[in-house]
């Protein structure tokens, strides 16, 4: 589909998804400034009143950048918000969001009609996080404007299920706004999404090792020398199953192939800051994808390469399909 205008500004078809604890205001304002849309969960911001001052930072920022650059404005950022009971922040962080009109809200765990009925009156635009198609049909119900398919692969909470698998079921019955997640670390991937049916590749594990991220130097250092071989899937931490990185595992002492399984009805996000929370905060998650990141570099020089390698993927996507296509 055509992208909306909120979009009109994007140097390549990306969102950077919100990672937990790593992004912040430095990570997100620098993503949307090289042209692609910057996120955070809103419960990075903590305490509560953190929010508000991140949202005025972002909103500042990106607009002083604009009245400098006016032929080359910055991406829009969007704040991701997780809908699950368990978090008590919500109709809060919602408030905030309102107040400094968020472009972009990303959901995540559960649809709520209330929350996009939100957003829709001050003009946002809603991307719901799915791991399977029945999710999708229900979150498209309830009135999220596009949905993001999180397939094998993807850091951080993710689904089983082939993104060629999952972006097809989709677009059988849905013809907006498709953001695909999962194991994207090049730019040669980004086209790939496109080519499943995506709209937009939607990627995270590749913003850890930057200069920006709120990530410690030595998780940085972990993305740089891990590959698809180094990811565990587990639900052990949250109660959802999602990827993370061999060795923090194995650097709090436990068996990474022989992890227990969690209680899914004890979902835990730290939302309440509570110490099951804190023990599992050196487990690193990760994505399949990161076996191409091979330096900690800025954001800038990152989303510079992706774009030289989406360039040269199309490039060669063209010639290849040249003979078939007549």
């Amino acid at each position: 589909m055509a992208l909306p205008p909120l979009f009109a500004n994007l140097r390549l078809p990306v969102i950077a998804s919100p990672l937990f604890i790593i992004s912040g205001p430095e990570l997100v304002i620098a993503q949307c400034k090289a042209g692609v849309v910057g996120s955070f969960p809103s419960l990075n911001a903590r305490p509560i009143s953190q929010l508000d001052e991140w949202l005025h930072q972002i909103t500042e920022d990106l607009a002083a950048h604009n009245r400098a650059h006016p032929d080359q404005p910055a991406a829009p950022f969007a704040v991701n918000q997780i809908v699950h009971r368990t978090n008590n922040r919500l109709e809060e962080d919602m408030a905030l969001c309102a107040k400094w009109q968020v472009p972009l809200l990303i959901t995540s765990l559960g649809a709520r009609e209330d929350v996009y009925n939100a957003a829709h009156g001050w003009g946002g635009i809603v991307l719901h996080d799915v791991i399977n198609d029945r999710f999708a049909r229900k979150a498209i119900e309830k009135g999220a404007d596009g949905l993001i398919p999180v397939a094998a692969g993807a850091g951080g909470h993710a689904g089983a299920q082939s993104p060629f698998a999952l972006v097809q079921e989709i677009r059988t019955w849905f013809d907006g706004l498709v953001a695909l997640s999962g194991a994207i670390g090049h730019g040669r991937s980004i086209l790939a999404a496109q080519a499943t049916g995506a709209d937009l590749a939607y990627i995270g594990s590749a913003w850890i090792a930057t200069h920006e991220a709120r990530a410690m130097d030595a998780y940085k250092q972990a993305i740089v020398d891990s590959g698809a071989d180094d990811i565990v899937y587990s639900n052990l931490f949250t109660g959802v199953h999602g990827n993370y990185l061999r060795s923090s595992i194995v650097n709090a002492g436990m068996d990474p192939d022989n992890l227990p399984e969690s209680d899914p009805s004890k979902m835990n996000f730290g939302s309440g800051g509570n110490s099951e929370a804190k023990a599992w905060k050196d487990i690193w998650g990760s994505g399949q994808g990161i076996g191409t990141i091979t330096a900690i570099e800025s954001v800038a020089e990152r989303v510079a390469r992706f774009e030289a390698e989406y360039r040269a993927a199309a490039a060669d996507l063209a010639a290849n399909t040249a003979p078939f296509l007549g």
